[in-house]
C-alpha cells in the first residue's frame, strides 16, 4: 500500500473541471472521470472533502456587471455550486464511492445541512463528502469556502486542482511562454507577488491557519495519488515553502 503523507484532504473542483474542453454545461464523461481518481484516494485510505466551482453555470461577479444585483446573482451562483455538486455525487455512487452533499445554503430535498462535526464523522465512515452552497455568504468565492471548509474538517493539505496547469507561475502559462514556474512557496510570497492562486481572503485563511495548499494539474494521470503521497508535484505552498 502507498505510503499517505495526507490522510484528509480538501480538493476543490472549478466549475470550469466540470465542462472540460467543449461547449457541454457539464460533460458526464468528463465528471465521471473525476469521480474515478477520487475513488482511487478512498480506495488509498484517504478521507476526502470535497468543494466545487460554478464557473461552468454561472459566475456572479461577472453577471452583476450586467446589471442584476451582486447579491442576488452570487446566491444564483451558490445554487449552481449544488447543481455541480450532484452530478458529481451521482458519478461517485455509479463506482461505488459512497457520498454526502452538504449545502451552506438550505435545500434539504437533495442535500444536508452543512454541520461540520457530521462531516467529519462521515469521513471517518470512508464516506466522501461534498461541500456545495459556497460558505452560504455573498461576496465570498467557493476559494474562500475551501479553505474554510478544510479548516473546519481539519484536512491536512489543500489540493487545488486546475486545468492543464500544472502548478503556479509567475504569469499565466497558457498565454506568456516565458513564465517561470515556482515548485515552492511560501503563503506571504504568494501573497506578496500576486501570482493568482485563488483570492487573497482564501490565502489568508490559509496563512493564519498554516494550511498547506498543492497547485497540481488534475488532468495529469496519477496526480492526486502522487500529491497525498507527499511527491513532487506541482507547486506547493506552505509556511517552509521556498521559491526555486
Amino acid at each position: 500500500m502507498t505510503e499517505l503523507k495526507y490522510r484528509r484532504v480538501l480538493l476543490k473542483l472549478s466549475g470550469e473541471a466540470f465542462a472540460g474542453t467543449g461547449n457541454s454545461i457539464i460533460d458526464i464523461p468528463i465528471v465521471r472521470g473525476i469521480a474515478r481518481q477520487i475513488k482511487a484516494l478512498s480506495q488509498m485510505g484517504v478521507q476526502v472533502g470535497i468543494v466545487v466551482g460554478a464557473g461552468n453555470i454561472w459566475r456572479g461577479a461577472t453577471v452583476s456587471r450586467h446589471g442584476i444585483d451582486r447579491v442576488t446573482a452570487d446566491y444564483a451562483g451558490m445554487l449552481a455550486t449544488v447543481i455541480n455538486a450532484l452530478a458529481l455525487q451521482d458519478s461517485l455512487e455509479k463506482e461505488g464511492v459512497t457520498t454526502r452533499t452538504q449545502s451552506a445554503i438550505t435545500v434539504q430535498q437533495v442535500a444536508e445541512p452543512f454541520i461540520y462535526r457530521r462531516a467529519i464523522r462521515h469521513m471517518e465512515k470512508g464516506r466522501v463528502v461534498i461541500f456545495a452552497g459556497g460558505t452560504g455568504n455573498p461576496y465570498m468565492t467557493t476559494d474562500t469556502a475551501a479553505a474554510l471548509r478544510a479548516i473546519e474538517i481539519e484536512a491536512q493539505v489543500l489540493l487545488m486542482a486546475k486545468n492543464r496547469v500544472d502548478g503556479v507561475y509567475s504569469a499565466d502559462p497558457l498565454k506568456h511562454k516565458d513564465a517561470v514556474k515556482f515548485d515552492r512557496l511560501t503563503h506571504i510570497e504568494a501573497l506578496s507577488k500576486r501570482l493568482m492562486v485563488m483570492d487573497s481572503t482564501a490565502l489568508s485563511l490559509c496563512l493564519e491557519n498554516k494550511l498547506p495548499i498543492i497547485v497540481f494539474d488534475m488532468t495529469a494521470p496519477g496526480n492526486l495519488e502522487r500529491a497525498v503521497a507527499g511527491e513532487a508535484v506541482g507547486t506547493l505552498i506552505s509556511s517552509e515553502g521556498v521559491t526555486p
